[in-house]
């Protein structure tokens, strides 16, 4: 019996030991097709955390086909643990867990008595409209209250892929009319000055919310005071922009995986994204439309530089594909391709953009399109900067000083208006 307890306890070892294996087999491969430039802050770091990441999507893939869990559910309850992990709230703010038009919020309200009516800011969270929650941006919204006076409201929207495109825009602006409907009365704040803001995907539905405000046109309502863009996401028409080229392998968003999350966010069809991302979903008529607002040559001459001046992209076009995916070119689910006569009505807009992210082309596009059409726009592009930097500007081991610093703007914007 001994002998058997053994063997089984051997068996059970090497098994554990070919896994292990295996998976650092598995997530080395991963990692090492990222590549991380010397310009980044903290680059060991940074291969750091995407190792970490890549780990737990490695670990969520194989449980997904043992039929044990879906590789997203996985994916958040890993980055719930350990990304989660937050200090106390700081003193001077009262925290509580509501429901707005069905959807639940999380408010941070200071505490500090204010000669008048405050500020306030709904927040949209990122996470490819797949992940992210409330929990996460505990720690960013209440840093942005405390830091602004402002009342933040954090939206914890519907997620891909149990909901799709309009799930998430719905709630956005579900939760956003009713705060606006009892700013003042319920919280002291001024329905006139109520901020937009959002990162990535969150930028995103910030963006698509405004111009959504502005095509309803209700003058009972009063529109936003400014929109907060951080590294949005904006278009699904054109994946071969320099910033995807120079940055489609840097973490913590490679090129690929802005298609998937996009995707995700429309319909689930996962068939087509070779197709998107080699431009075949996107007709001869609407290309020629929408390169006066998606040609390189609109980007500041150093923005162009490490890429390849002529990129191959597909010239054939797949009606097919086209049917799939139409719905994603829309304003609604692109914000950057929005006509001329919308645009020119958004609030003043801050937006920051990173050096190393694959959507920095996104963001300085939009803001060279809200210029030209006379809005207010102040552009921050961090230098140092990657994408999801928001997330480390206060994390312990895992702290970025382009985090701090992508921060410290997006605050002292928000004091300024």
């Amino acid at each position: 019996m001994e002998i058997v307890t053994a063997i089984l306890i051997i068996g059970f070892a090497a098994l554990a030991a070919a896994f292990c294996l295996l998976l650092i087999g598995l997530v080395y491969s991963e990692a090492m097709n990222s590549e991380i430039p010397p310009g980044v802050s903290n680059s060991r770091k940074l291969h750091a955390v995407h190792c970490g990441i890549v780990g737990t999507a490695v670990v969520g893939r194989i449980l997904e086909r043992l039929g044990l869990c879906s590789q997203v559910s996985f994916t958040r309850w890993c980055t719930c643990r350990f990304m989660g992990f937050r200090p106390p709230p700081p003193s001077g703010l009262r925290i509580k867990d509501l429901t707005f038009g069905g959807v639940p919020v999380r408010v941070y309200e200071p505490t500090a008595t204010s000669a008048q009516k405050r500020r306030g800011m709904m927040y949209f969270h990122g996470g490819g409209w797949v992940m992210g929650s409330i929990d996460l941006y505990d720690e960013i919204c209440w840093h942005i209250a405390k830091e602004t006076d402002t009342t933040v409201l954090s939206v914890g929207y519907r997620l891909a892929p149990e909901h799709r495109f309009p799930a998430h825009l719905d709630d956005c602006e579900a939760a956003t009319l009713h705060f606006l409907s009892v700013a003042e009365a319920e919280f002291g704040v001024d329905p006139a000055r109520v901020v937009l803001g959002g990162d990535s995907a969150g930028g995103n539905l910030t963006a698509a919310l405004s111009q959504r405000l502005v095509v309803k046109r209700d003058r009972n309502q009063p529109s936003p005071l400014a929109l907060v863009l951080i590294y949005p996401a904006l278009q699904m028409a054109d994946f071969n922009l320099p910033s995807y080229q120079q940055n489609h392998a840097v973490p913590l968003l490679f090129r690929a995986r802005t298609a998937f999350y996009y995707l995700q966010y429309l319909n689930g069809d996962m068939s087509v994204c070779e197709d998107v991302l080699a431009g075949r979903h996107v007709p001869a008529d609407l290309k020629q439309h929408y390169k006066k607002w998606l040609d390189p040559a609109n980007l500041p001459a150093q923005f162009r530089e490490r890429c390849d001046p002529h990129p191959e992209v597909a010239t054939d076009y797949d009606g097919e594909v086209y049917h799939i995916i139409k719905d994603g070119l829309q304003p609604e689910f692109s914000p950057l391709l929005a006509e001329d006569d919308v645009l020119r009505l958004m609030p003043p807009t801050f937006i920051l953009t990173c050096e190393y992210d694959v959507l920095r082309d996104d963001g300085i596009l939009f803001q060279k399109r809200l210029k030209d059409l006379g809005v207010e726009v102040t552009w921050i592009n961090i230098s140092d900067g990657f994408h999801g930097i928001l997330s480390f500007f206060t994390k312990g081991k895992a702290y970025f000083s382009s985090g701090a610093k992508a921060m410290e703007h997006i605050v002292n914007y928000i004091k300024a208006l």
